[in-house]
């Protein structure tokens, strides 16, 4: 492993370097072993582990390539990861995403269009008064991306929907167990919508936290 270590770490110096930049077609796998002074075996083994978190893109037949490095694809490998959490570990995914989500609803006050905000309210409206707790939480799902797509950071929206899958489980779980837990969560959700209407940035985090907060404050007394 310490020879491919190397290796990954002389191929990360290329791209770091500028040497190649995304889009680039690496060298011949012969001559970048004698560039790099690696052995054709442990520079084999680092492309294959750079192609698994997007790093490179292997193309049979064509040759290696390094990705467009888009944070969104580079964080797909962090995806992969979280979907081995623990239930144990959910309430941390909530913490993280509670200080995460207030931050991106918060940016997207100022950026997200009257359009977006009409296609929420009426993604809203479509669920009526009592939806099923599956309906909500694929709603939630949506409602929350779509927010935090109009924050314009595109880390921030590749981590959160990273961090949402471990939490959806106890959504479901809340839907079903805790009284008015579906007519909180729709409330909830209309004042983001009002507050992000009014440009008021601060009423905006201040709703997302505490519709993130009572799932996890539900969840600790639970568990």
């Amino acid at each position: 492993m310490a020879v491919t270590d190397e290796a990954i770490e002389k191929i990360k110096g290329m791209i770091v370097s500028g040497a190649l930049r995304p889009g680039d077609r690496l060298p011949k796998e012969s001559e970048l072993a004698a560039e790099l002074g690696l052995s054709r075996n442990s520079l084999r083994e680092a492309v294959r582990a750079l192609s698994l978190i997007r790093i490179l893109d292997v193309r049979q037949g064509d040759g290696t390539y390094v990705t467009s490095l888009d944070p969104q694809l580079l964080l797909e490998a962090m995806n992969f990861v979280v979907d081995f959490h623990r239930d144990d570990t959910v309430l941390e995914f909530l913490a993280v995403r509670r200080i995460l989500e207030p931050a991106a609803t918060a940016l997207a006050c100022a950026r997200i269009s009257d359009a977006t905000l009409d296609a929420l309210d009426s993604q809203l409206d479509a669920l009526g008064r009592e939806p099923s707790v599956e309906e909500l939480v694929d709603c939630d799902l949506d409602f929350h991306r779509g927010i935090v797509q109009a924050s314009g950071n595109s880390v921030l929206c590749s981590l959160l929907d990273g961090l949402s899958g471990p939490t959806t489980r106890a959504r479901v779980w809340r839907g079903l167990t805790q009284e008015d837990a579906v007519g909180r969560t729709l409330r909830e959700h209309r004042a983001i919508v009002a507050a992000l209407r009014d440009r008021d940035a601060e009423a905006a985090r201040s709703w997302a936290t505490v519709h993130i907060a009572s799932v996890e404050q539900w969840l600790r007394s639970t568990l």
